[in-house]
């Protein structure tokens, strides 16, 4: 075979692995260039984008807002009692009848209450929780507030008489929409865990505020017995002395705590 056949061979060749290599160096560098698109698909789409200009509404916006009065699927919120915690313009002091008091419920609020609640006001509801503790010690520095710092001590839950006195629906509704300098917590945690957590300070309250007349007479616990939920419901102390009032109790709330009013 002739030689020049061999040298046009090679060159045919190293012309065919140009564009992959092209291609490839292409494809591996950073540019600020859109790549080249042949198919569009939905790459490039006729839109208006979040805050651009928009002449077909009359404001020239292109984000609308809701329709007044318009209500969404699923969020009419009418049970004021579920979702406010008051009944017919009272606090209640009962769950609504969607949820259940039982131990379950207890214990869905005392996770809730340890993950939401007391960072601030303390595993025991004594408002003694870390996020308190090293906020009043930057207030308290001795060259003054660290970085202007400012912090009102969290409240104590279970021996404040303004919190123990209060209903489970002031509470849920606390929770919800916050009160002073207290965010309200109503789109971080679903409504049933606000209230198993009202339900769980309210237990807190008893088991701290407990008077030997709650124990019915001739009630013993034996020592060195541990409590269950299992022997818990069956004894005497749960039977006889409901821990949480299951009768409706109501106070008149301040009107500025209802409706987010905080």
């Amino acid at each position: 075979m002739p030689r020049i056949f061999i040298f046009v061979g090679l060159i045919l060749l190293l012309c065919l692995l140009l564009p992959p290599a092209i291609i490839a160096r292409v494809r591996s560098t950073p540019s600020s260039n859109l790549p080249i698109h042949i198919i569009q698909d939905m790459a490039f789409q006729s839109k208006y984008k979040t805050q651009a200009v928009n002449p077909m509404f009359a404001d020239g916006n292109t984000m609308r807002p809701p329709v007044t009065n318009a209500v969404a699927r699923g969020e009419t919120y009418l049970d004021a009692h579920l979702y406010d915690g008051v009944i017919d313009g009272q606090w209640a002091n009962v769950l609504p009848s969607q949820i259940k008091m039982d131990f379950a419920t207890l214990q869905r609020g005392k996770e809730r209450f340890n993950i939401y609640c007391s960072v601030c006001h303390g595993i025991s509801g004594g408002g003694n929780g870390i996020v308190n503790q090293r906020a009043m010690e930057l207030v308290a520095n001795t060259n003054g507030p660290v970085n202007g710092t400012v912090w009102v001590q969290a409240k104590n839950l279970v021996h404040d008489e303004l919190v123990t006195v209060q209903p489970m629906g002031q509470l849920f509704n606390t929770i919800t929409y916050g009160i002073r300098n207290m965010a309200g917590y109503g789109s971080q945690i679903p409504t049933e865990d606000r209230w198993a957590i009202a339900a769980y300070v309210k237990a807190l309250q008893r088991s701290q505020n407990a008077q030997p007349s709650d124990v019915p007479a001739g009630t013993k616990v034996a020592d060195g017995i541990q409590a269950t939920p299992g022997n818990i419901a069956n004894s005497n102390a749960v039977n006889n002395v409901s821990p949480i009032p299951m009768n409706v109790s109501v106070t008149n709330p301040d009107t500025s705590m209802s409706e987010g009013k905080l």
